[in-house]
């Protein structure tokens, strides 16, 4: 058990499950990349090749009106992929043969955000240099990779995990017409505040703080302020209940602690990461919320540490959303925090019911 609960937590943290590939009860997942050309970003930079990668599950199919009809866009929490989805966890329990995402019914796409997996990245070598990305780009070039080079030009539904959940609001509001149901999941549709940015601030700043990260141009990883940044996100989305079953003495959580450490600094870049947590830094859909016309299920755990329920923020942003349900799931021994986002076990019931209400 003591294993198991350590990799969810490892899951949890950085939205990249690292787990076996479930087993492929469901037709092969297929990769791809599309190079956008003179990708320009809010902030006026642009990149003269940017490249998006993705992978995909099953086959696109069309409607009597002409349209894609069978599309489910599933987009990853900070510093994740989208192939961090294919687990016996997540895609084991939806993907496979008559289970929710059938994947022999729909068309499955995982996309690899700007910034994170295989698309373009600081670490690529631009480093500080690369353009200051921001949600609302990360949303336009997804929207780009699928109508101009996947052909989908319409999606059954958008949902997404952490980040992912906060892209599914974004994508909710900048494209109202595309989608027939969303489902954010470990997200709130407010501006990035209170201790939730103080905690990704203060990540940025141990990082920037640390003298071997020579302004992003290291040669070798600056071990101390990114051994920082990922502590103070380990603690950000610790779930307490799981944590104190996985290491019920001081060895064992002293020895988790450096588990959990040594894993991510052997996978994480320091600029990747500043970029992937300043890029929330104007995020703020609740001015946009009545834009939203898609039903929307949104679907938070009560023991969630970066995005608690007793602030209310959920309750006073919900009402905004016309067809927009808030689904609050109780702690139990069966949550973890942060991490519940990637148990369709937990909130499948849910999910069943959306598309449900949504079906044309």
């Amino acid at each position: 058990m003591k294993n198991t609960l350590i990799f969810f937590v490892l899951a949890m943290l950085l939205a990249a499950p690292r787990a076996g590939m479930a087993q492929e009860r469901y037709p092969a997942p297929v990769e791809g990349d599309y190079e956008v050309m003179d990708f320009r970003f809010g902030t006026g930079e642009t990149l003269a090749r940017m490249n998006l990668h993705y992978t995909t599950i099953g086959t696109p199919t069309k409607g009597s009106d002409g349209k894609v009809n069978n599309a489910v866009l599933i987009m990853h929490g900070t510093t994740g992929s989208g192939r961090g989805f294919l687990t016996d966890r997540f895609a084991g329990n939806l993907f496979g043969p008559g289970q929710l995402l059938d994947a022999t019914k729909y068309f499955i796409i995982l996309t690899d955000a700007v910034g994170h997996g295989k698309s373009s990245k600081p670490s690529d070598g631009l480093h500080m240099k690369f353009p200051k990305y921001t949600y609302d780009d990360m949303v336009v070039a997804q929207y780009k990779l699928l109508t101009e080079h996947l052909g989908v030009d319409h999606l059954r539904l958008v949902m997404g995990t952490s980040m992912g959940g906060m892209h599914t609001w974004v994508w909710g509001y900048t494209y109202p017409d595309f989608m027939d149901a969303l489902m954010p999941l470990a997200s709130l549709p407010v501006e990035v505040a209170g201790r939730n940015r103080i905690q990704r601030k203060m990540a940025v700043d141990l990082i920037m703080m640390d003298p071997a990260w020579k302004g992003g141009e290291y040669t070798e990883q600056p071990r101390t302020g990114l051994s920082g940044a990922i502590l103070a996100l380990m603690y950000m989305v610790s779930s307490p209940l799981q944590w104190q079953l996985s290491a019920p003495t001081r060895e064992q959580a002293e020895e988790m602690q450096g588990e959990m450490l040594n894993r991510y600094l052997s996978t994480l870049d320091a600029n990747d990461v500043i970029y992937a947590y300043e890029a929330s830094r104007f995020y703020n859909p609740e001015p946009h919320l009545a834009k939203i016309k898609a039903p929307l299920f949104a679907i938070n755990s009560a023991d969630d540490q970066v995005n608690p329920p007793e602030l209310g923020l959920m309750e006073r942003a919900i009402g905004k959303v016309k067809g927009g349900k808030y689904i609050l799931i109780p702690i139990s021994e069966e949550t973890s925090g942060h991490g519940t986002h990637s148990n369709p076990l937990i909130w499948g019931k849910y999910l069943k019911t959306l598309l449900e209400k949504s079906k044309r």
